[in-house]
């Protein structure tokens, strides 16, 4: 009896021994989880495609778990991000606007890439963007963010209203001077005096600011320095541009008045309630899908110069993660950027393939091929300048916004609407001044 005792106590002592032992070899095969943030912010199945990136990802590297988390907006997300950091929970990387770098600096909630690339071949992945592109992805001398998402303004144009009112459907407005013609022309009204067709809608809401500074850049100025301690919304080229925009509202009248939708746009662009649209060459997809007419993609009209900011989003990495994670992450962010994914990213949704190998791959040469348009973002790129960008960003570019919109709903006049939002923005960024 004491020997089957004895036996008994050994065998559940080693039963206890094998359970402390076993934990740790397990979790040393559990799979790495890399949470991940991303928006949606445009039109089309984007969902779908980051699932397919994600699992085909983990058929690759079976050692890790691609957990996308849809979180609305990029305005969302970087809320939900950044409550998240507060939390002590933050995702390991996330998609977030190129915008976004010096708020996630301040906030200590990200790292730079620079530690992770170690080989040759890393230094060559991160010199293969597009240089616009890494304009708003580095800053002191270190990389924060990795482009993906990314794209420029365009013009987008109904060709069979072109040809109706008497223009060449197969060219687009190349300056100010024509895009105001071709508005006059292309806006139709009925018996009673109201319109049944505008020539041109840019919004107003959502992204102001980016439309906005389309304009200013072509008009000779952009809106910040590269330090993101400065703006100049108030230099007489930035009114000159805002007062162009407003005088296709007021005074030419081919241009709806009040505040024009983001999200809406494409959608009325679709219903033919206008003739002419400038938005991300991220809608190119969702235009190219949902457009039952004959369309085309022009870079935006000259001003003085060529222009248009750079936008959309990037890869971050998160500081509050193991390094395990961050290795993981890094591996996929490098996976998903390869030539061949940049491109069918671009095919897919419409953004610019993000790095000019993309666009020699064969499947993107047969696209453009049988889809010109898709190629006017990249080829504008040279003309291209960052996205508005500074210390305490969201605060600064709503100074922005409110002016813009306080000039376009006939509340202040471009002057001083420009003059007060700059005074508020020089508030704001005084901190930041060393």
């Amino acid at each position: 009896m004491l020997q089957k005792t004895i036996r008994h106590v050994f065998a559940c002592l080693v039963a206890a021994l094998a359970l402390t032992v076993l934990p740790p070899a397990a979790l040393a095969q559990a799979p790495v989880e890399v949470s991940f943030y991303f928006p949606v912010a445009v039109g089309g199945p984007i969902t779908k495609f980051i699932d397919g990136f994600a699992a085909d990802f983990e058929k690759e590297n079976p050692g890790t778990r691609i957990k996308p988390i849809y979180s609305g907006t990029y305005q969302d997300t970087i809320t939900k991000a950044l409550t998240a950091v507060k939390g002590g929970e933050p995702p390991v990387t996330s998609i977030l606007l190129s915008t976004d770098m010096y708020t996630l600096i301040d906030e200590d909630a990200i790292v730079p890439f620079d530690d992770l690339i170690r080989t040759p071949e890393d230094q060559a992945w991160l010199k293969s963007f597009y240089p616009a592109f890494m304009e708003n992805s580095q800053t002191g001398g270190k990389t924060w963010g990795i482009p993906f998402q990314r794209s420029t303004i365009v013009l987008y144009w109904n060709k069979e209203m072109f040809k109706e009112a008497g223009l060449d459907p197969n060219r687009a407005p190349a300056n100010w001077k024509e895009m105001q013609e071709y508005a006059q022309k292309l806006t139709r009204r009925d018996a009673s005096g109201k319109v049944t067709q505008w020539g041109l809608q840019i919004p107003s809401s959502g992204f102001p600011y980016w439309l906005f500074q389309a304009l200013a850049i072509e008009n000779g100025v952009n809106l910040m320095n590269t330090a993101g301690t400065e703006t100049y919304y108030d230099k007489p080229e930035v009114i000159g541009a805002l007062a162009y925009w407003v005088d296709l509202v007021k005074k030419d009248k081919v241009h709806p008045e009040g505040i024009v939708e983001w999200g809406t746009t494409p959608k009325d662009f679709f219903e033919k309630k206008m003739a002419m649209m400038w938005t991300t060459t991220g809608n190119l997809t969702n235009v190219r899908t949902n457009a039952k007419f004959d369309f085309g993609v022009a870079m935006l009209p000259a001003g003085k110069q060529r222009g248009s900011p750079t936008g959309g989003g990037n890869f971050y990495l998160f500081k509050k993660s193991t390094p395990a994670q961050r290795e993981a992450a890094f591996k996929f962010v490098k996976w998903i950027t390869t030539p061949q994914r940049a491109a069918q990213w671009g095919i897919d949704t419409g953004y610019v393939a993000v790095r000019a190998d993309a666009w020699d791959t064969p499947v993107m040469k047969q696209y453009v091929a049988g889809f010109p348009a898709a190629a006017v973002a990249r080829d504008q790129l040279p003309f291209a300048k960052a996205e508005l960008s500074t210390h305490d960003n969201q605060r600064v570019t709503q100074a922005l916004n409110d002016g813009l919109q306080a000039a376009l709903t006939g509340t202040k006049t471009p002057e001083q609407a420009m003059k007060d939002a700059q005074r508020e923005a020089e508030r704001l960024l005084r901190p930041y001044k060393k």
